[in-house]
């Protein structure tokens, strides 16, 4: 995570937002020493099977899959 102040994100603003953009660090903006924004790359969407398809196969479930669960998750 880089941090920087607002004066010298604006001075520099398209090179910390390129260095963002390129390798995904965080970006932490301070006001007098606090931190105040955070700037983060936006990420393309991933469906269900590309973001599990590491352990596809390899994860087993040793119950019923659609028994109730209202027992563990009572309704509010």
């Amino acid at each position: 995570m880089v941090t920087v102040s607002k004066a010298a994100l604006k001075a520099r603003m398209l090179e910390y937002f390129r260095r963002v953009e390129e390798t995904g660090e965080e970006l932490v903006v301070t006001d007098r020493g606090r931190p105040v924004v955070r700037v983060t790359a936006v990420r393309a969407q991933q469906t269900a099977s590309e973001l599990f398809a590491d352990v596809r196969g390899r994860v087993r479930y040793r119950g019923d899959v659609l028994a109730p669960t209202a027992a563990e998750w009572p309704e509010t």
